[in-house]
């Protein structure tokens, strides 16, 4: 008959299981990164291109694509060493759709770019298809930061989740800023969408900081010196303030390109250093488990049942209850030693149990915090895309009307999403 150590070690080794699933995850990940910081400057890249109607930037965009070339190889690498023949896989349906899709953009990759090398293209129409492409990466990330089961692994998942959007709105940014100043010309419209690609980089980055550590942090407020950031403002002034067919001053479009992938630089550098930290608390945390797991295989149950016995009925206050949780909340943290076996071990099998279940209900009520900012995203995202197929509006315009009913109602932006979704069935259908 097996025993309750048995189960003990059998729930240590599902716990390892899932630690080294999310290394495998968090690997993808850190891949997935250097694909988009390498999409994002071939987009700034081609706008500058296609903005100069092909006088310009040749050399510099050919040379990005081989880099991105490089990164497409290694994240489609990564994506064959996933176990897709597991039905057990955590957030498998959803993470291997995302997949899918990611997949079918890159294999139409190479027609956008002979679309861009022929001119037949705007720097408008280009942009989007990039940021498709970009955004279905992000959905990859935004899933397997979803998936975390560990609340130390999940937060900074999440917080390169944010980094990585934040990141690719300041890109959007680049490149919607290169093609005015390439041709020239102001347009209102590019003009708002600067300002809401500005605006939604700054709360991406005011999430990350939440959910990053103190050093990550820290090194975030470093790598923006004030002279960078002066002179981006004083280009963002002169780009969103002209007058509507107002002239620009073309050959400023290099100098805002290089003052805006300074700063996305610096940024991959913060990136870069979230992906190490994300990997090494992975790895500890393996290592960690496995030294659990040694521990708890070379006890010896039979030697203590007695004890054990006696030690279950002299203590009700801390049974474990019905769901496996245990009201002794207050009790210190044990780690398992070996001295000797039978009578001699140091701690019974069932405070072992008891602090496994200690444990895991800490790390299920952090998860559930960490995880409410993941929940506030898809609501807020699931209420933009109801605005825009109800009422025919941009997602600019959608996320502009939600953050004004959100201002005027002195709610949070979650809130004024729930109450649009719970609106969907009245709101007046302008598609048909």
């Amino acid at each position: 008959m097996k025993s309750g150590l048995n189960f003990l070690v059998a729930a240590k080794r599902c716990e390892i299981a899932a630690l080294q699933a999310l290394a495998l995850t968090s690997a993808l990940v850190n891949v997935t990164g250097r694909l988009v910081h390498g999409l994002q400057r071939e987009r700034g890249l081609s706008n500058l291109y296609l903005g100069s109607h092909g006088a310009r930037f040749a050399p510099e965009r050919q040379a990005q694509i081989g880099e991105c070339q490089s990164a497409e190889s290694d994240l489609r690498a990564c994506f064959d060493s996933l176990d897709t023949e597991s039905a057990a896989v955590g957030n498998g349906a959803r993470l291997f759709s995302r997949i899918a899709y990611v997949l079918h953009g890159l294999d139409a990759l190479p027609g956008l770019r002979a679309q861009v090398a022929q001119h037949n293209w705007t720097a408008r129409k280009t942009t989007d298809a990039y940021v498709r492409l970009i955004a279905g990466l992000l959905a990859v990330v935004f899933e397997a930061a979803d998936s975390a089961t560990d609340p130390e692994i999940s937060r900074l998942l999440v917080a390169r989740f944010n980094f990585m959007q934040g990141k690719e709105f300041a890109g959007q940014e680049r490149a919607a800023g290169s093609a005015l100043y390439a041709c020239g010309r102001a347009d209102a419209n590019e003009q708002q969408r600067l300002l809401h690609l500005i605006e939604s980089q700054e709360r991406c980055l005011q999430v990350f900081t939440e959910f990053s550590s103190a050093t990550l942090g820290a090194l975030w407020a470093q790598s923006q010196p004030s002279n960078t950031l002066a002179e981006l403002e004083r280009m963002r002034r002169v780009l969103c303030t002209a007058a509507h067919g107002a002239t620009l001053d073309a050959s400023q479009s290099p100098v805002w390109f290089a003052c805006c992938s300074l700063r996305i630089d610096r940024m991959k550098v913060v990136e870069d250093q979230l992906a190490g930290e994300l990997l090494r608390v992975c790895e500890c945390k393996i290592a960690a488990a496995q030294h659990d797991l040694q521990a708890f295989s070379a006890l010896n149950p039979s030697a203590r049942q007695e004890a054990d016995t006696l030690s279950f009925f002299k203590e009700p206050h801390a049974l474990i209850d019905p769901k496996g949780l245990t009201s002794n909340a207050g009790a210190p943290p044990l780690t398992p030693t070996l001295q000797g076996y039978g009578l001699h071990l140091e701690r019974s099998i069932l405070e072992l149990v008891q602090e496994q279940a200690r444990r895991l209900q800490s790390m299920a009520d952090e998860l559930d915090t960490v995880r409410a900012s993941l929940n506030e995203r898809k609501l807020v995202e699931r209420a933009k895309g109801l605005l825009m197929a109800h009422r025919q509006l941009s997602e600019e315009e959608a996320h502009k009307t939600m953050r004004q009913m959100a201002m005027n109602q002195n709610r949070r932006l979650v809130e004024v999403a729930e109450a649009v979704l719970a609106m969907a069935d009245v709101l007046p259908d302008r598609r048909r």
